[in-house]
Order: structure tokens, then sequence, then C-alpha cells
């Protein structure tokens, strides 16, 4: 398994809709990248100017929304995911 480090996270992402609400179906060529993603692993936090560490706000098995440019994509096992800064999350679907 992977660990992230500091205030990182390891995100899977979620595949949206192949269909528009029309019903047309999306072409893998024309399709983005999902910004929408469940979070696999989480990294210990920051640490403050004192050094202490600064708790995360997310939590394996969160969904996540992150920005569209965000984070690196790596490969574990066969398995696209991304590596993202927590800072870069921009929030948690309930």
């Amino acid at each position: 398994m992977f660990t992230p480090l500091h205030d990182r996270v390891l995100v899977r992402r979620i595949e949206g809709d192949e269909k528009t609400k029309g019903g047309l179906i999306i072409p893998d060529s024309a399709k983005e990248k999902p910004s929408e993603g469940e979070i696999m692993a989480v990294g210990a936090g920051a640490r403050d100017d004192d050094g202490d560490r600064i708790a995360m706000d997310v939590k394996t098995g969160d969904r996540v929304l992150f920005g569209k440019w965000s984070g690196s994509e790596i490969k574990i096992d066969g398995e696209d995911l991304m590596i993202i800064k927590e800072s870069d999350i921009l929030g948690i679907i309930t």
C-alpha cells in the first residue's frame, strides 16, 4: 500500500456519466477527466511553525471534489490514481 506524506492524499477518480441528459453518448475523446474522487489514503498532516501536526480535514473513504488541474497522476498496481495536496480539495461530498 502507499501512504502519502504530510498534507497529501491519494485519490481514485470517480468516472462521470457517459451520456448527456438528452441521452447522447459522449465518446472517450470528448470526455473531461472527472474532478470527483474517493480518498484512498491520507498523510499524517503538515506541521505548523512549532512542529505540531495540523490535523487533516479529510479521511479515507471520503468523496471529494478537487480542482481540474490539481495533483500528480500516478499508477499503483496498474490503477490510475492521483496524489493531491489537501489544500487542492474543494470540498467533501456527503
